[in-house]
């Protein structure tokens, strides 16, 4: 099999982070107004056949036991990278045995040539060892050149089926669609329907924008989790069946989750979703969990400063350098740094929401 040598560029990973999210929430909307939401659909039909369309997963997607034919020719694949990875070492070894016979050989015939004693000997012990050591290099080079042509002939089957599909998709999704008539009722989750979900206490409405720009911000960074879906996707074809492994995939993918981490923490803050020991506080009122949320906010606010000040400082050096990896990928980190206060501020901005609403609560002009 061909090797890849893809290496994403930094304004393709950076506008990606930034466009995919979009997109990603635009379609969801799309589909979940859609009469027959639920039902198969031709870009799901296509993103199956292009993510793992080599094991039939479209076919399995539209309910089709025809996915099963996919299975053989992809093991054949896996089979066949296997045997490249022999081929080659073999080869390499074979190599390597090969120079050193011929090393031997060049330097017995030049002791022969100066008349020392015993050159005789060696030179015979040389061509002796030296015809072998030919012979297994040139089987190494036939074994690779027939393990990368059964590669060649089982990825081409592989690639004939799967470009048969991509023709036949629209089609067999029509069919499919048809069989189902019943339509399932869309999944509208609490939040975008403007009703609060229950774990989540209403802003007062000065601080419905805040509220708002938390839950956007929130909601668009968690389609980020579905690239590392393609990322790693990704780095195990190119790992395991092309022989091409990348370092570039695992940096971009942990910066891309210290970052959601950080612009979701207000998100996650807002629902209540963060880990925490309920001893107490679970079996308090509501006035009584108002007055221990108060309490404890100012430790709250001394964390979320701290990481506001420092964030920044930390930000604003690597913009004032224009801070890099240190890899050879060699991305930019200000925008990862950047996130830092960007994710403080959020914090605090909820943070103020909420100390206000329990104050309102303990006054008693709010439930």
């Amino acid at each position: 099999m061909p090797s890849l040598t893809f290496v994403m560029p930094h304004w393709l990973y950076w506008s990606t982070l930034g466009l995919f999210p979009l997109v990603a929430a635009w379609l969801v909307y799309r589909e979940q107004e859609r009469r027959d939401f639920g039902r198969p659909n031709l870009f799901l039909a296509y993103l199956f056949l292009l993510t793992a369309g080599f094991l039939g997963m479209h076919r399995f997607y539209l309910k089709s036991a025809w996915g099963m034919i996919f299975i053989p020719f992809f093991l054949a694949v896996l089979w066949t990278s296997a045997d490249i990875r022999v081929a080659r070492e073999n080869l390499s070894l074979s190599r390597s045995e090969a120079e050193h016979a011929e090393r031997l050989l060049t330097r017995a015939q030049s002791d022969l040539a100066a008349g020392k004693t015993g050159a005789a000997q060696r030179l015979a012990k040389a061509e002796a060892d030296a015809a072998p050591a030919r012979d297994h290099f040139a089987a190494s080079t036939d074994g690779l050149r027939r393990a990368n042509g059964y590669a060649r002939v089982a990825g081409i089957l592989l690639g004939l089926l799967l470009l048969g599909d991509a023709f036949l998709l629209p089609r067999l999704v029509r069919r499919r669609r048809q069989r189902e008539t019943t339509p399932t009722p869309p999944l509208v989750h609490p939040l975008d329907t403007g009703v609060p979900a229950s774990a989540v206490k209403p802003p007062l409405p000065f601080f419905r924008p805040v509220d708002w720009l938390v839950r956007v911000t929130g909601e668009l960074v968690a389609y980020w989790a579905v690239l590392a879906v393609f990322a790693y996707y990704y780095e195990v074809v190119a790992r395991y069946i092309f022989n091409s492994p990348t370092n570039w995939v695992h940096e971009s993918m942990f910066l891309m989750f210290g970052m959601q981490y950080m612009l979701a923490g207000a998100y996650a803050y807002r629902d209540e979703t963060h880990v925490r020991v309920d001893i107490v506080y679970s079996h308090l009122s509501v006035r009584g969990r108002a007055v221990c949320d108060i309490i404890t906010s100012f430790f709250f606010f001394l964390f979320a400063g701290a990481l506001l000040v420092t964030g920044w400082r930390f930000a604003s050096d690597a913009i004032s350098i224009g801070e890099r990896s240190f890899t050879e990928w060699g991305i930019q980190y200000w925008p990862v740094k950047l996130t830092m206060p960007i994710g403080a501020a959020l914090l605090i901005l909820q943070g103020l929401s909420r100390l206000v609403r329990d104050i309102a609560i303990v006054a008693g002009k709010v439930e």
